[in-house]
């Protein structure tokens, strides 16, 4: 479903001066299956993740989603009229259509209700019926066990209600792979579990899904794969037996030994 082959991403520092975040990852996550993306905290697994559906653009490697595939090339030479913006755009909308991404700090729009930041998409982007993209809403606020809050606006609800809510304005747009980032990292342990139920339910029902995530029971006990980021690079990736096996690199090993169970109970 997703397949990254030799994909690299910097960020410019300054007139002459890039920082490498992604290097040389190739990377693929199977259709109906769940991957988590784990690692230290400045590893590049946010900016991995920000690339499969083109929040940042890769400077080189190939990108393939549902099919849709963008190769990405150095600009050797340099031009206000760069590919994202010019030759590429149709086929980066095209791509995004394929992606439903759901962030760490929700991003709800505050002046609509809950229904209406669902429906906002299906009706505008994909020129739903309005009548169908509701009844659509209300089956996915019922999903997320949000129904009773369909005619409330994000700043009533608590961070565990928005998160859900955003996980059904994802659904909304029918995407082929869901993508998220640290969904939970904003939320005390409570609502961490109000959250984690609402994906466990979409494991379940084999969703393909990429998931960044600081909570590392969570992943060995949802994903199918995992994959672990260091320093930019594609340090292991495996079933979650082999990353939390005893055959692992010594990197790998240290950093999950060196997380207490007690801190990401689920």
């Amino acid at each position: 479903m997703v397949y990254l082959d030799s994909v690299k991403k910097s960020f410019r520092q300054g007139p002459h001066k890039t920082l490498p975040v992604l290097r040389n990852i190739t990377f693929h996550a199977p259709r109906g299956k769940t991957t988590a993306i784990i690692g230290p905290s400045g590893a590049g697994k946010s900016t991995m993740l920000r690339c499969i559906n083109l929040l940042e653009t890769p400077d080189e490697g190939v990108l393939r989603v549902a099919g849709k595939e963008i190769r990405f090339e150095k600009n050797k030479t340099p031009s206000p009229l760069s590919r994202l913006h010019f030759v590429r755009q149709r086929e980066i909308l095209d791509l995004r259509r394929h992606t439903g991404m759901v962030f760490q700090n929700f991003q709800l729009f505050p002046h609509k209700t809950v229904l209406e930041n669902i429906m906002e998409g299906p009706v505008l982007v994909k020129k739903e019926p309005p009548g169908e993209a509701r009844a659509f809403a209300l089956a996915l606020l019922e999903k997320v066990e949000m129904s009773d809050k369909k005619d409330s606006y994000p700043a009533t609800l608590s961070g565990g209600q928005q998160q859900r809510v955003a996980i059904a304005r994802a659904l909304g747009m029918r995407p082929d792979v869901l993508l998220f980032d640290e969904p939970t990292s904003a939320l005390d342990p409570e609502l961490e579990r109000e959250v984690l139920k609402v994906i466990r339910t979409l494991v379940e029902e084999n969703n393909t899904m990429i998931i960044v995530t600081h909570n590392l029971f969570f992943a060995r006990e949802v994903a199918d794969f995992i994959a672990f980021l260091d320093n930019g690079e594609l340090a292991a990736y495996g079933t979650p037996a082999e990353i939390f096996g005893k055959a692992m690199p010594k990197r790998v090993s240290d950093f999950i030994t060196a997380m207490s169970p007690e801190d990401y109970a689920i």
